[in-house]
């Protein structure tokens, strides 16, 4: 036989236990991560804002590299809020935490 052969025979063997809830079901942990989804969800709508009025401020004073600041600022709210909107069915799905 084929070494692939071989190894599929061999892994074909190993157990497959079904998951496990690592909480065992508490309800505490599901509010601690609702409370963190929702944390991270509030920061991001109040960093894109803060990031506006730093844009704006720099503009309005004459200070380009306040205004820069606040665009890099806009940016990476935008991937922190694209990281979160992944993150969070994610989190979802393992914890059980969207039934």
């Amino acid at each position: 036989m084929s070494l692939l052969t071989e190894t599929a025979i061999i892994l074909a063997e190993v157990p497959n236990p079904a998951p496990v809830d690592p909480t065992g079901g508490a309800k505490g942990v599901s509010l601690l991560i609702s409370y963190a989804k929702w944390g991270v969800v509030i920061v991001c709508a109040v960093i894109t804002l803060v990031s506006f009025g730093y844009m704006a401020a720099g503009n309005l004073q004459n200070r380009p590299e306040a205004a820069e600041r606040g665009k890099r600022a806009f940016v990476w709210s935008l991937i922190a809020t694209v990281g979160a909107a992944l993150a969070i069915p994610l989190v979802n799905n393992v914890f059980g935490a969207a039934s």
